[in-house]
This record gives C-alpha cells, sequence and structure tokens, in this order.
C-alpha cells in the first residue's frame, strides 16, 4: 500500500548530508512534504565526533545530533528511522521499503553515505575486530581503549590516525600497520606524510609501514593478533581496521542511475535522472572550479552540498563549486585542509612555519599555483588560502614561505 503523496520530496539516507537537505528545503521556501528515511535507529548525527571527541569521551553524545528531536516535528519533516529502502523506480517514481510498503516521490535525493571496506583476510570477523561508521561502532571500541591495552590499528588514513590518538590517549599501546611507505600518503604526499608520522612517533605509536596483514589470529572469544606477511604476529587485545571507505551505490545503480565511483551528478549534483540528485560521500559531482568530477569523504562536503541540491531539487539556480576542506585533530595537532590535489598531482610543496614544532602552513603547488594548503596549529588562514586555490594565479614561492607576506596580499 502507497503512502507519502507523488509531490513529496523524499531524501533516503538520514544522515548529516540527509538532516541538511531538509533543512535547507524549508529554509529555500519548500512547504510541501518532505519525508527522511533512515536506516538506523538514531536520528541523524554528525560522524567526526565518532574517532574525536565522543571517542575521546570530551563530548557528550546529545551534542553529536544535527538536531534536537522535537525539530523534524516542528518543521513538517517525516523522519522515518529503522526504515530500509530496498528500491528506487523512476519511472514510477517510487521508493519500495522493506516491508513491501512504497512512497511517491517529486523529487529523490540520495543521501546514502558509504560503508568501511572490510578487512579481506581470515579472522576478520572474529569478536574484537572494530569498524568506525556509526555511533555504536565508536562506543564500542571506547570501552576497548583501556590503559594497558594492546591496540592493533590496521590503516594509516585519518580514521586509523585519530582513532590510533585516541587509544593512546586512553593509555592503550598503539600499534599501527600500514602497507604504504608512510600515513596518508596518498593524500598528503611524502614532504607533508613525515609530519603525521613524527606526530605519532612522538607519541609512543609503534608504526610499522611496507607490512601486509595476512589473517587475524584468535578463537571464538576473541582476536588475539594479527599475522604479518612476514609470519610475524602482533599480540592484541582489539583490532581498529580503518582501510578506506566505499559508496553506497546498490540503489542507485539498480535503479539504472550512472555509477562512477559513486553516484555521478552534474554541479547541480543532478544524477543521470533529472528528478533524482545525490550529496554527500556518495556523489560523485561534477566541480566547476576544478573541471572535473570529484568524490570527496569528508563533513564539510556533507554539512554544504544539501544547500544545493535542496536548491536545485526546488528549481533554484544553484551549482556546487566550494572549494573542498577537511580537518583532523589528534594530539595537541590540529589541523584544516583546503583545496584538492591528486595523488602526485603536484609538483612541489612550500612550508611558512616552524615545521619541527608542527606550527606551520604547508601549501601544495602545480605550475605556481596553489592546489591546497593545510593550516597546521595555525589558525584563522582558511579564508586567504581558499581564495588562493579559487583564484588559480601563479603565486611566488618565496613570498609564500614569507611568513611576513600577509597572505592576503600575495
Amino acid at each position: 500500500m502507497g503512502t507519502g503523496t507523488d509531490e513529496a520530496i523524499v531524501i533516503v539516507g538520514a544522515s548529516l548530508a540527509g538532516a541538511k537537505a531538509a533543512e535547507a528545503l524549508r529554509e529555500a521556501g519548500h512547504d510541501g512534504p518532505v519525508v527522511l528515511l533512515g536506516e538506523e535507529h538514531e536520528r541523524p548525527y554528525e560522524r567526526p565526533p565518532l574517532s574525536k571527541g565522543y571517542l575521546l569521551g570530551s563530548t557528550e553524545r546529545e551534542k553529536i545530533y544535527v538536531h534536537p528531536p522535537q525539530w523534524y516535528a516542528d518543521h513538517d519533516v517525516t523522519l522515518r528511522l529503522g526504515t530500509t529502502v530496498t528500491a528506487v523506480d523512476p519511472a514510477a517514481h517510487t521508493v519500495t521499503l522493506a516491508d513491501d510498503g512504497r512512497i511517491g516521490y517529486r523529487k529523490l535525493l540520495l543521501t546514502t553515505g558509504s560503508s568501511p571496506r572490510k578487512l579481506p583476510v581470515p579472522g576478520a570477523d572474529l569478536p574484537g575486530v572494530h569498524y568506525l561508521r556509526r555511533v555504536g561502532d565508536s562506543e564500542r571500541l571506547k570501552e576497548a581503549l583501556r590503559p594497558g591495552a594492546r591496540i592493533v590499528v590496521i590503516g594509516a588514513g585519518w580514521i586509523g590516525l585519530e582513532t590510533a590518538a585516541a587509544a593512546r590517549a586512553a593509555g592503550a599501546e598503539v600499534t599501527v600497520l600500514e602497507s604504504a611507505g608512510l600515513p596518508l600518503l596518498r593524500v598528503l604526499g611524502r614532504e607533508v606524510a613525515e609530519v603525521f608520522a613524527g606526530l605519532h612517533r612522538d607519541h609512543g605509536v609503534d608504526l610499522r609501514f611496507g607490512v601486509q596483514v595476512e589473517a587475524l589470529t584468535g578463537g571464538p572469544g576473541a582476536v588475539t593478533g594479527v599475522r604479518l606477511g612476514d609470519g610475524a604476529t602482533v599480540a592484541a587485545d582489539a583490532v581498529i581496521v580503518g582501510i578506506g571507505i566505499t559508496p553506497n551505490t546498490a540503489l542507485a545503480e539498480a535503479a539504472g542511475l550512472e555509477i562512477d565511483n559513486g553516484v555521478r551528478t552534474d554541479q547541480w549534483l543532478r544524477t543521470s535522472d533529472p528528478d533524482i540528485h545525490a550529496a554527500g560521500d556518495v556523489a560523485n559531482a561534477f566541480h566547476p572550479l576544478l573541471g572535473r568530477h570529484i568524490r570527496v569523504e569528508h563533513w564539510a562536503n556533507a554539512l554544504n552540498q544539501p544547500q544545493t541540491a535542496a536548491r536545485a531539487m526546488l528549481g533554484q539556480d544553484a551549482a556546487y563549486d566550494r572549494v573542498p576542506y577537511f580537518f583532523s585533530d589528534q594530539y595537541d595537532l590540529g589541523m584544516e585542509y583546503t583545496g584538492y590535489v591528486e595523488p602526485e598531482g603536484y609538483d612541489r610543496v612550500v612550508f611558512r612555519g616552524d615545521v619541527p614544532g608542527r606550527e606551520f602552513i604547508a601549501f601544495w603547488l602545480s605550475g605556481g599555483k596553489v592546489l591546497a594548503g593545510m593550516n597546521v596549529n595555525v589558525w584563522d588562514v582558511t579564508d586567504p588560502i581558499r581564495e588562493l586555490v579559487r583564484s588559480g594565479r601563479p603565486v611566488d614561492p618565496a613570498a609564500l614561505a614569507d611568513p611576513a607576506r600577509p597572505l592576503t596580499e600575495l
């Protein structure tokens, strides 16, 4: 039996992106039905605290939610939690639910996010093996981070390093295993990756690079170790796997939408079906500033893309051209990264400030143009960095490196 109305705007994915899209629709003047569907039983929440403040115990649970409980009723948004969408029918303009119910839509927004990549080795399903994506994951991991516990982190990306820092803050012994030669090597390049390697070594983390995980060992009760390709075993009371995420495209693909490292959209976040949009982790969107499609797996994208999607679904002129941005907090290091650089897509890195003291700005350049900048323990500089990236004009590297030259004058 059908529910809802063909005039509804339906959002599949009660995530940060989904909740902000509902908010943006109301702010843009939409007074028709809005239906927000989510698989989880938690109302929409933000994910960064799960590997930062909430995991560390410094952020209260109520602080992670996008809106207070009453917000959805107050804004006439139908929030249906614990609801799985099993199919999208673009021709009929309906979504099918796991209970065989159907909801009609006028416009549909996919904010289905992404899922952690599973470790493809024997023993990966043992108790004590943790992935970090949902609030329950963070709570279970928090229980494992105790003084003296032997924590092995597989993968030295952002999630791996942030959870390693949280484990050390809890007094655990931490080993990080990474197949590449440095942490974050593909993201930051060798010059800046060295900074993060030094940071974690200085905080007592055992970093092991160029290693392959062959299996996880243990019994029915729990994981006890990680066996490496050279035959060595690293003892573990808990294992954290952070080897990347995969966009949740199954619904879109089954509906016949164009898929290419996510759901492919134009700059208005419109998919290959004009009545279906996508935003957040799942969207591989054309970026007019960069002149190419990119899929950004960070909080700022999930926060800001929905405003564009909402306005575009309402027929308003809106293109998403924000410069990508993300942040990370590890120990006493806080950083913000503004811009976008393909792996090995730059020809030099310019530093401004005290790199050994971890108080600096790094700029990635190609042909003299600033592609991205990362400020480490230096604040209130993201706006000028963003303008340098947006301008696309060549910058004198010597002036860029000179702390006496204001970024606003370059």
